[in-house]
């Protein structure tokens, strides 16, 4: 498959190393993590496989989802999108990173943390889940860990803005390329949105957890979770996006539908992803049901831009479709190259994100979300985000770009198919169990195979929910295998041939885009206004009346 390049840059064997080492902690992570969600499905349904991890002192639930879902939706995701969004500036911009020691510093800093948060993991010293709401108490190594995490994950962001300013200064009145101005986003939202989750370890977890306070404020720490908890999502999903905006609609066949959509979309998540945290707090009664409703309406806001990115993402699909010879009012989409494992990963991503999307609105509306709120509709949907739209998109990126960084051919496109497949059909079963399971009051985070009240109405979803799972886990295990005899075959690329790097061009000339949709300043102003306003006032009065005193208890 051989696509058109925006610049002839040719990408160094350092930075192609540098970027398959994202990509090989990323999908480690992925193969430990992914191991523990079949077990807890499975001991939803009554088969209680944790004994067999019991001799290498792995046989806890609460272990094991503590590690499912810190490696499965931050370790697996930060590392994954680093390393893509490395790529994407630098191919994007056609030079290298202006300071690629600074990058790597990052990078290293990751390692670290990651290291250090998941030996308390693993010796049980941190069963706290991936939200460690207080004043459930975990090792101060892993609260460090996780912000070297973080703290790395900024640096490298840093490298990517230096890049950019040298270009700007050498290409002056210029429109900065899509895919380089949407990566920026991401990395600028997931800055702003991390000072919540870094202000609650540093001023309240880890001195907690040092014996240097006394206790914590539960719901001052909720708080601060959420202002990073929700736009995490984003953080997420927008590297997606820069997959299905700039580079989807090139492997379809087509072209970009609107550069200025594109743009307008991601401004708009930036503006409107933040001060969304309230409500994931409906229920916490020392938050004013005002600014519950404010975060609600705003959390509708934050639909707009995904309603523009289904029509700008499907316009643009449509257009390569009629271009391969499609035809009728949905006709079309038969014509799209289904067979083509890259893209049907992503075209399965989307189509299970939608499912997943109309879950969103029903938990940003407040009544509704009385009736699901800690049941397991809340994991249901957030599995269709994190784990299909982000992750079944990154296997399709995976399949181009491992071959990109490594220069050798994808094992085989019919097991990378499988793969999609495989990934589709599990979690329509998972998801859907999970979901009307919710609806039935099932709750989230319990071993419900050891609990004396499940109703039998439940079995027949909790069976359900269990195959889901099993058909997730062959699918991971065979994405795993596909990475790995791609990454360490012995065959190389043939000279001149070889995996280009996909950038889609927008129907229309990007130089005619508006020039406030390419400019930073006023977007990073009014989100910072619009933060203060829906945050500001309610961070001023739980801070001022803070009790630390609630002691840190060990699971």
């Amino acid at each position: 498959m051989v696509l058109r390049e925006r610049t002839d840059y040719e990408v160094t064997r350092e930075d192609r190393r540098f970027v398959g080492a994202h990509l090989f902690v990323a999908i480690v992570a992925l193969s430990v993590g992914s191991l523990f969600g079949p077990l807890q499905a499975f001991e939803w349904s009554g088969l209680d496989l944790y004994g067999l991890l019991e001799p290498i002192g792995l046989g806890d639930y609460y272990k094991g989802l503590t590690i499912h879902g810190v490696l499965n939706a931050l370790v697996w995701t930060t590392f994954f999108i680093t390393g893509f969004l490395t790529i994407v500036i630098i191919k994007g911009l056609g030079r290298p990173l202006r300071y690629p020691k600074l990058n790597r510093i990052g990078f290293w800093t990751m390692v670290i943390g990651l290291v250090m948060a998941a030996i308390p993991i693993l010796m049980g010293a941190a069963t706290v889940l991936y939200t460690f709401y207080p004043p459930l108490e975990a090792s101060w190594a892993f609260y460090l860990g996780l912000t070297l995490v973080v703290v790395g994950s900024w640096i490298e962001g840093y490298g990517f803005y230096f890049t950019m300013a040298e270009w700007r200064k050498d290409n002056p009145g210029t429109r900065s390329p899509f895919i380089v101005l949407a990566a920026l986003i991401t990395m600028v939202m997931w800055q702003i949105a991390t000072l919540g989750v870094a202000v609650e370890i540093l001023t309240m977890l880890l001195p907690a957890a040092l014996g240097i306070t006394a206790g914590t404020d539960p719901e001052l720490g909720r708080t601060f979770f959420w202002f990073t908890g929700h736009p995490l999502v984003y953080f997420w999903l927008l590297p997606a996006y820069v997959s299905w905006y700039g580079m989807l609609p090139a492997q379809a066949g087509g072209k970009l539908f609107s550069d200025s959509l594109a743009r307008l979309a991601f401004w708009l998540f930036l503006l409107l992803s933040i001060p969304v945290g309230f409500h994931h707090q409906f229920v916490d009664p020392g938050i004013p049901i005002g600014w519950k409703y404010v975060h609600a309406a705003l959390t509708y806001g934050v639909a707009f831009p995904s309603l523009l990115t289904l029509f700008t993402v499907v316009a643009s699909l449509e257009y390569a479709a009629r271009k391969r010879g499609g035809k009728g009012l949905l006709g079309w989409i038969r014509a799209l190259p289904w067979g083509n494992p890259v893209v049907s990963a992503q075209l399965l991503a989307g189509i299970l994100f939608m499912f997943g999307g109309i879950g969103g609105i029903t938990n940003a509306s407040y009544n509704v979300n009385l009736v699901v709120h800690n049941t397991a509709w809340i994991p249901g949907h957030f599995h269709l985000t994190v784990a299909s739209a982000v992750t079944l998109s990154f296997f399709g990126v995976s399949y181009w770009l491992i071959p990109y960084v490594t220069g050798k051919p994808l094992w085989t496109t019919r097991w990378a198919s499988f793969v999609n497949w495989t990934w589709f059909i599990g979690m329509l079963i998972f998801s859907n169990a999970m979901h009307v399971l919710g609806l039935l009051g099932a709750p989230r985070r319990t071993p419900l195979g050891e609990a004396p009240y499940v109703p039998e109405e439940w079995s027949g979803h909790l069976f359900r929910m269990s195959v889901g799972g099993a058909i997730l886990f062959v699918g991971v295990v065979a994405f795993v295998v596909v990475a790995a005899r791609t990454a360490f075959q012995k065959s190389r690329f043939a000279e001149g041939e070889g995996v280009e790097f996909p950038i889609a061009e927008s129907i229309h000339d990007p130089q005619d885009t508006p020039e406030w949709l390419d400019r930073f300043k006023p977007w990073i102003i009014g989100t910072i206004v619009l933060v203060a306003l829906a945050y500001g006032p309610q961070l001023i009065e739980q801070i001022g009346n803070a009790a630390y005193n609630s002691p840190l208890i060990s699971p």
